[in-house]
């Protein structure tokens, strides 16, 4: 499964929101009220999960929680 959609998954799963369509301009921190500061710490332990890998306390940005596009790519360069 290509890692955009494994994200999408993932988000869905984490965050409960069921079949609500979700693409890479999707809004997340500030738009969706199921982003709260525990779910991104959730959603966080799900990627490293799913992925195989950890991520650093320095490395968590709002950046990378704007949209579903900067949370796949944040996810594409620590796979790299």
């Amino acid at each position: 499964m290509p890692v955009p959609n494994q994200v999408c998954r993932i988000l869905r799963a984490t965050l409960g929101l069921g079949a609500r369509p979700l693409d890479q301009e999707t809004l997340l921190l500030g738009s969706l009220p199921e982003l709260d500061s525990m779910a991104v710490v959730n959603l966080i332990m799900a990627l490293e999960e799913q992925f195989g890998f950890t991520v650093e306390d320095d490395e968590i940005s709002a950046v990378h929680f704007a949209t579903v596009g900067t949370l796949t790519s944040f996810v594409e360069g620590k796979l790299t």
